[in-house]
């Protein structure tokens, strides 16, 4: 399993790489035929340590973020995240890799409870008009939404504003 670590305003020590890279290797035992790659980024925000990770099999993202007053614990928390995923996922997982010839390992029965699958329960349709970024993170602010899909006149592509956690916008792009 191929693991990046990265350390925005901090420096990594040995001993966190260590504990990071031994923690994430263990997902990989999840995915018998293909291990995933792993990015773990550390960060540290007004004395909270923030671990994210985020995990990458053939398209499929599964990501995991923790907060704690401590760097180890941040990275445990992580870690349980993404493995809650893959066992509440895993059939659609294994769907997803078996449509390719791939699946992923047995998970134990008993380990996680089952929760009944949220489902799709509104469609909704809008006229979406050439606009710029900044337009579109205005009228999203207008209509009080967390995002706002639109047609981006700069690059001709169905783009989406979104707002961050720490106040600020993110823009996703499609990348085909």
């Amino acid at each position: 399993m191929e693991i990046k670590v990265y350390g925005k305003n901090l420096e990594v020590t040995d001993a966190l790489r260590q504990y990071a890279e031994k923690k994430v290797g263990k997902i990989s035992k999840f995915f018998a035929h293909e291990p995933p790659a792993a990015q773990v980024t550390f960060s540290i925000e007004r004395g909270i340590h923030i671990v994210d990770i985020t995990l990458s099999v053939n398209g499929l993202l599964l990501r995991g973020e923790e907060k704690s007053s401590d760097m180890y614990h941040s990275i445990d928390g992580a870690v349980d995240k993404i493995e809650r995923q893959i066992h509440k996922y895993k059939t659609k997982i294994n769907r997803k890799l078996r449509e390719e010839n791939r699946i992923i390992s047995p998970i134990p029965k008993g380990t996680v409870e089952e929760t009944a699958e949220p489902k799709i329960v509104r469609t909704k349709r809008f006229a979406i008009k050439p606009m710029h970024v900044e337009e579109a993170a205005m009228q999203m602010e207008l209509l009080g939404h967390d995002f706002f899909v639109f047609f981006n006149s700069e690059s001709e592509e169905v783009n989406v504003v979104y707002k961050r956690k720490d106040g600020n916008y993110g823009l996703i792009e499609p990348e085909f």
